[in-house]
């Protein structure tokens, strides 16, 4: 794939190459399957966070309640995959074969009529993307077009986070309650639970990522990307200059819907299950911790931010299951006293720095080393 020198600068492009060659090529050769599904669990948090960069990062948005795109999409998902696991033949134990599981033992008779459409793939897929993002349409225009922002907005996400999660636990019936949609088996025929297809499921995904990240960087550096800036740091400004900033604020809270949404559906595919334990407040908070770590104003920081709080939260719960929320929060703490930018900042500011004077000394002795050739007579060719 050819790159446009205009798209990513030195620093970006280097970031795109190393990420792709960690995702592509170290990972899936020095990690077994097991822990390679564990990655792509990772990286499902790490759409959320590129999405958390556009709408917080650049548009100064910060939402608390991600996790209702992220779970949106993740139980769109689930119900296909759950109607193609409970077919007449797998389900002919049950009093009522043919409907999901928990819908039979909650003495439901018949498949609910807003499952129906999720017996086709082509309808889900649309699902994932637009039913997330009229969600937030909808918050994002009650919210913004009244001026509703900063604190209040984000205990507002929080709010609806909460709300979700009551009532999808509450409709056991319709939603698997807080058990949530198990034993997601085949996609279209294809069981996607043995370890060839973890690995196909994969490498689906990081395709999948870069093409986000593709779509963020396109955002961040069209006209709409400045503005967004723009409004972040002087929003009465950009509102005096005819700019309707309700509606950039509403662009940016959806974008940021549908990146969640994807995380969540390919969370369901790897994973192979889902439940309101990844909608709530506390899910959320730990998706703004992932982009903050990794640094908020920068695409390639929030993904590297999701998969090192995420192999850390694994490592320290596994070690220290009572103390790894506290070592969450004592990390999120350090990093904005220490390093508001996230691991972005540190590389900009101690990394790049460095590797920018070593260029620059090697380009001026490189000059004088031509420059005292020609005064010696050697061709300067």
């Amino acid at each position: 794939m050819i790159i446009n020198s205009r798209f990513f600068n030195r620093s970006e492009l280097i970031g795109f190459v190393a990420l792709g060659l960690v995702l592509f090529v170290i990972l899936p050769l020095s990690l077994d399957v097991f822990r390679l599904n564990l990655v792509a669990k990772y990286l499902t948090y790490a759409f959320v966070a590129i999405g958390l960069v556009l709408c917080w990062g650049y548009g100064g948005i910060l939402s608390l309640g991600q996790g209702v795109f992220f779970g949106l999409g993740g139980y769109c998902m689930a119900m296909f995959l759950k109607l193609e696991a409970s077919s007449v033949e797998n389900t002919k134990i049950q009093s009522t074969p043919g409907i999901p599981d928990f819908m039979d033992w909650n003495q439901i008779t018949a498949l609910p009529l807003f499952w129906q459409p999720f017996h086709s793939l082509t309808f889900t897929v649309l699902a994932i993307i637009l039913v997330p993002g009229l969600f937030a349409l909808i918050i994002g225009t009650a919210m913004f077009k009244r001026r509703v922002g900063g604190t209040y907005f984000a205990i507002i996400t929080q709010a609806v986070a909460a709300i979700l999660t009551i009532l999808i636990v509450g409709q056991q019936g319709y939603t698997g309650g807080i058990n949530g949609m198990t034993d997601l088996r085949t996609l279209k025929g294809w069981d996607i639970r043995p370890d060839h297809a973890k690995v196909i499921l994969y490498f689906f995904e990081v395709f999948l990522l870069f093409g986000c990240i593709l779509i963020a960087q396109f955002i961040r550096l069209t006209k709409l990307g400045r503005i967004l800036v723009a409004m972040r740091e002087q929003e009465d400004r950009v509102r005096f200059s005819g700019y309707s900033v309700a509606n950039f604020k509403i662009f940016a809270f959806c974008m940021a819907a549908v990146f969640a949404a994807i995380g969540g559906a390919m969370f369901a595919l790897n994973v192979g299950f889902m439940s309101p334990s990844f909608v709530g407040i506390v899910p959320s908070i730990e998706m703004v911790i992932y982009t903050a770590v990794g640094g908020r104003m920068s695409i390639f920081g929030a993904v590297w931010g999701a998969l090192l709080v995420n192999f850390a939260k694994t490592s320290l719960s596994e070690s220290f299951p009572q103390l790894w929320l506290f070592g969450l929060g004592a990390l999120f703490i350090a990093v904005v006293l220490a390093f508001p930018n996230g691991l972005s900042g540190i590389w900009q500011d101690h990394v790049q720095s460095r590797i920018d004077r070593l260029i620059s000394s090697i380009k001026k002795k490189s000059g004088s080393w031509a420059s005292n050739s020609v005064a010696d007579g050697a061709p300067a060719e």
